[in-house]
């Protein structure tokens, strides 16, 4: 019976991880076409649906990871990034859209290769690669029908060519200054010479788009506290500041065909409005769409809005939103599960005062039947998800393991600490530098704040996060080491000395911006890292890591395993040979998580 009974719980959880989804959802343009990705046949590959027939179907398989594709200005040709057993560095193939055959177009093995933008006329394709040096992204203009590479410009760091002139004389390029801080440039193609665009400021760039007429649009936040609709031309710096939402981020915004409307997102607590800008009018129109995530935005025509929708219930589809008639309609099902998906449940918006005064939100997985409980309820164990990056931000959205740790009975947290995106420029730099550590206490305050939850059982209260979220794990571990019952690191880093030494040397230099400098702060590293104070965790500790992470380094995980198990202490470490910072294969996915709610079950329900 215990056996069978596993066997369901497996099937389940199986259930769960192989929930699917579309993304990245493009309009290939003059087919009548959307082309998106699923990992429908296990693995990223590029799928399309057709206007003409209402029908989904796969383009093309390919060997491995696609990352990103790129159409051509008349749809004939599509440039398709793809990976290398997860280690992030694209190589670059052409896809003829009316034979499907494929050619390799930009293949070094040992190199990034960031995809760029299609000139006008449709024959050259622009992309930035560090074939010069670990650190040194130098921007290449690519003839696909007679594979002759040409470079165009040498930079000292990161950067991506975003877009080409309407003309074809120049290229529009963005320069990372830090991760969370970049620069726009306008390079003649014909004299070499660059010059920097845009707002005054440090900030942000996205959503980079010309018009034919050479008018441009950006969001940014480098005038704001929060990111901001701008109109500019590449002919001059500073912009026209168009909308403006002090309280959050506009994250993403689409200039329609015609150049009438701009479609744009706002961030309002990681959950997405969607509003219609008129160009000529000024004005914005908000448009009601069920609450989730939106992303991708793009116009299958003037009339047309296509974008890629997900929410805790909704797992991710590509979604079509009428402007005449104001209806929404779904277009693609991949996301649909008849057999789990009625257990899928909404998450709730709370925030607390942190030790300092400042708010923190956080969004609570109750599982089914357990809201508007009263004081007698019977209190659930708890697992705290900390997201990475560290500037990333937890949204309102489907996360499988999530979702089935919920249907389990756990409760779930996650919380956006200091040093989250979307709540503006001051909350982003709260954790920078010798302020680390402020963020760890944010998820100590908030242990004391779920006390008010009769739903929470305090005393069992688990903590996982993946890369610097693994980091989060585990310093809480060290630093409040009472306060866990259990910890999972995926992919974190134990020791930012070590992490920045072993990283790719233009990470490093990003990074450093973020987590201070080896030659300045090598002092604060070693008193925060959770390798100098393993011996405090008190608590089992599961470690997973890719072999093949090109961010962070597999020795973070292999150093502290080392550590604790030389120590005596509870540990388990699992390497996947065959991924890199993300797992990416169902069957490691698979599992992971099995080991991972297996995990949980032991030390939080004991």
């Amino acid at each position: 019976m215990e056996s069978k009974a596993l066997t369901e719980q497996n099937d389940k959880l199986h259930a769960y991880l192989t929930v699917l989804s579309a993304y990245q959802p493009q309009v290939v343009p003059g087919r009548g076409r959307v082309t998106f990705l699923t990992k429908k046949t296990g693995l990223p590959q590029l799928w399309s649906w057709d206007a003409a027939t209402d029908r989904c179907e796969q383009v093309i398989q390919l060997s491995d990871r696609v990352v990103e594709a790129k159409h051509s200005p008349c749809g004939s040709r599509t440039v398709i990034g793809m990976d290398h057993k997860g280690n992030e560095k694209q190589q670059l193939y052409v896809l003829d859209n009316d034979t499907l055959d494929v050619q390799e177009l930009t293949v070094s093995p040992q190199h990034f290769h960031n995809v760029g933008d299609w000139s006008p006329c449709g024959r050259k394709i622009a992309f930035s690669s560090n074939r010069r040096g670990p650190g040194l992204f130098d921007v290449f203009v690519q003839d696909v029908e007679t594979k002759q590479v040409e470079e165009v410009y040498r930079h000292e760091g990161r950067c991506v060519p975003l877009c080409w002139l309407p003309d074809g004389s120049g290229l529009l390029i963005l320069a990372d200054v830090t991760n969370v801080v970049q620069s726009l440039h306008v390079l003649d193609l014909l004299s070499g010479a660059i010059r920097e665009i845009g707002v005054p400021g440090a900030g942000d760039y996205a959503s980079v788009q010309l018009a034919k007429d050479g008018t441009g649009y950006f969001v940014t936040n480098a005038a704001e506290n929060t990111m901001a609709l701008y109109r500019f031309s590449p002919e001059r710096s500073g912009a026209e500041l168009l909308v403006h939402v002090p309280a959050w981020d506009i994250e993403g915004a689409k200039l329609s065909p015609d150049g009438k409307r701009i479609a744009y997102t706002v961030n309002e607590g990681g959950i997405s409005a969607l509003y219609l800008y008129e160009v000529e009018g000024g004005h914005s129109t908000a448009v009601k769409l069920p609450r989730g995530v939106i992303q991708s935005l793009s116009w299958l025509n003037d009339d047309e809005l296509i974008f890629a929708l997900k929410s805790p219930v909704l797992p991710g589809d590509i979604w079509r939103y009428g402007l005449k008639d104001e209806t929404l309609r779904r277009l693609t099902s991949f996301g649909r599960s008849e057999t789990i998906e009625h257990l899928w449940q909404e998450a709730e918006l709370y925030t607390f005062r942190s030790f300092d005064g400042v708010e923190v939100p956080y969004f609570y997985y109750r599982p089914a039947g357990s809201a508007g409980q009263t004081e007698e309820s019977r209190p659930a164990p708890t697992v705290v998800y900390v997201h990475g990056g560290p500037e990333s931000q937890i949204r309102f959205e489907f996360h499988p393991v999530i979702q089935y740790l919920v249907g389990q009975g756990f409760n779930v947290v996650t919380p956006n600490v200091r040093g989250s995106m979307g709540y503006g420029k001051t909350y982003l730099n709260l954790d920078n530098a010798r302020k680390r550590m402020d963020a760890v206490a944010d998820l100590a305050w908030m242990v004391k704040d779920l006390s008010r939850f009769a739903t929470v059982d305090t005393g069992k209260i688990g903590i996982m996060g993946r890369s610097y979220g693994g980091f989060m794990v585990l310093a809480a571990l060290t630093h409040y080491p009472d306060l866990w019952a259990a910890g999972v690191d995926i992919v974190g880093i134990s020791h930012f000395r070590t992490f920045l030494e072993n990283t790719g040397e233009w990470r490093r230099a990003l990074r450093e911006a973020e987590y201070g400098t080896l030659a300045d702060d090598s002092d604060f590293f070693e008193e925060i890292a959770p390798l100098n104070h393993s011996q405090k965790i008190k608590v089992p500790l599961l470690i997973f890591h890719g072999r093949n992470d090109t961010r962070v380094p597999v020795s973070e995980a292999e150093q502290l395993y080392a550590d604790m198990r030389a120590r005596g202490q509870e540990a388990k470490l699992v390497i996947f040979e065959d991924e890199g910072h993300q797992t990416e294969k169902m069957e490691n996915h698979i599992a992971m998580n099995t080991e991972i709610v297996r995990f949980f079950r032991e030390y939080l329900e004991a």
